[in-house]
């Protein structure tokens, strides 16, 4: 029957292809940010109720859970998740199908995650006598900010009836190839904490630093001090990073501010490790500030949890993907200090996330995630609906 299910699955990927590019083109033209992505939902929605395929709405903020039931649906469900948000930059890209919304762009891929999600529901729902069981459908809003989406849903309750014995994720991935999926057993992708630190000084005339206490020199000391956190703390086999992304120092050439603030990111791949590390961070503030006199305050907000693939789940999928695709198709991914909000699920269920080629040089597709000029190749949906496709319905036989 598999063979069967694999000839049918690879010929409705060509069959919808080219209505699944046009449905990510509207998408990527009609960015929304997170926690907005309102229109972007009422798309989606329209689709599935065009196809038949039940839904709920709403969930979670603008998340929608649609369900493909097979035969005996109460057997076993299989989640597969796409996330919908854009990011605030400016696209110049100069594609005929850029963003009309100034300031917000898709430049992470998640109209093609939304745009392949929907086609591989339309071939589940074509292909539902073939399976025992449900998939699950999740369609998440604000995966690029916190309070996550993933957390959100979940916190509504989309486990709790009936918890899936698989949840897969999928990326795009312009560092990869078309036609090539990359994945890892274990941990993957790291935690996301977001970092503030506010330095309390005294500010006053540039010219006479000895009746100020300096907030600009404080906050240099501790952005060095926290380095030593990694060079001295960390062990070197556990990537660790502490990032400053922003200084404000409202000054000016003669003027020493009362104030400084620093935000920034901390990643890890170990959670008690984590812990640890918001301690030293506090620490080495706390007593940097003391050092000159003065105070700061330290404003960690706890973000993604590192994402973990499940050891057999993974291993799994990978024999399958490579069975479907051939053996040169599946690359072993390097573990990676980006974050995602997919680790949610994988607390909750055994959990696999791949990373999707989309790179294709000769076209000239070869700009990063989070650049203002990323494109993809859109030949990438062959591969993502059919291995979406294909794996719901292996794990639910």
């Amino acid at each position: 029957m598999m063979d069967i299910v694999r000839t049918s699955i690879r010929q409705l990927a060509l069959q919808y292809k080219s209505q699944i590019i046009e449905m990510r083109r509207y998408l990527h033209a009609h960015p929304e940010l997170s926690g907005e992505e309102f229109h972007t939902a009422d798309f989606v929605a329209g689709q599935l109720t065009r196809e038949g395929i039940p839904f709920e709405k709403n969930i979670g903020g603008s998340g929608i859970v649609a369900y493909i039931y097979g035969q005996s649906p109460e057997k076993k469900l299989v989640a597969l998740r796409a996330d919908m948000d854009a990011l605030n930059i400016t696209e110049a890209t100069n594609l005929p199908f850029s963003s009309q919304n100034p300031g917000i762009m898709h430049a992470c891929g998640h109209d093609f995650h939304t745009a392949n999600l929907l086609g591989t529901a339309l071939i589940l729902n074509n292909l539902k006598r073939y399976f025992t069981g449900t998939v699950m459908l999740i369609f998440q809003p604000s995966e690029e900010k916190i309070p996550s989406g993933a957390e959100r849903m979940l916190q509504a309750g989309i486990f709790d009836e009936n918890k899936p014995i698989a949840v897969l994720g999928l990326h795009v991935d312009p560092e990869i190839s078309v036609g090539k999926i990359g994945t890892r057993k274990g941990a993957f992708l790291a935690s996301a904490d977001e970092l503030f630190i506010t330095i309390h000084g005294k500010g006053g005339h540039g010219a006479y630093p000895q009746h100020c206490i300096d907030p600009i020199v404080i906050s240099a000391q501790i952005i060095l001090s926290l380095q030593t956190i990694i060079s001295r703390n960390a062990n070197p086999l556990n990537p660790t990073v502490i990032n400053i992304g922003r200084i404000e120092g409202l000054g000016q050439t003669n003027v020493i501010p009362d104030e400084v603030k620093l935000a920034g990111t901390i990643r890890v791949f170990d959670n008690e490790w984590r812990g640890k590390t918001h301690q030293k961070i506090v620490e080495i503030v706390e007593n940097s500030a003391k050092a000159y006199g003065t105070t700061a305050t330290v404003e960690i907000k706890r973000g993604y949890p590192p994402l973990v693939n499940d050891e057999k789940l993974t291993e799994n999928c990978i024999n399958e993907l490579t069975f479907l695709f051939g053996e040169n198709s599946i690359i072993e991914s390097s573990m990676r200090m980006g974050a995602d909000d997919f680790s949610y699920f994988a607390q909750k269920t055994s959990a696999t996330y791949f990373r999707l080629g989309v790179r294709n040089e000769t076209k000239g597709i070869v700009s990063s995630l989070h650049s203002n000029t990323f494109d993809l190749d859109e030949d990438a949906f062959d591969i993502g609906m059919t291995a979406l496709a294909y794996l719901a319905i292996s794990l639910l036989q």
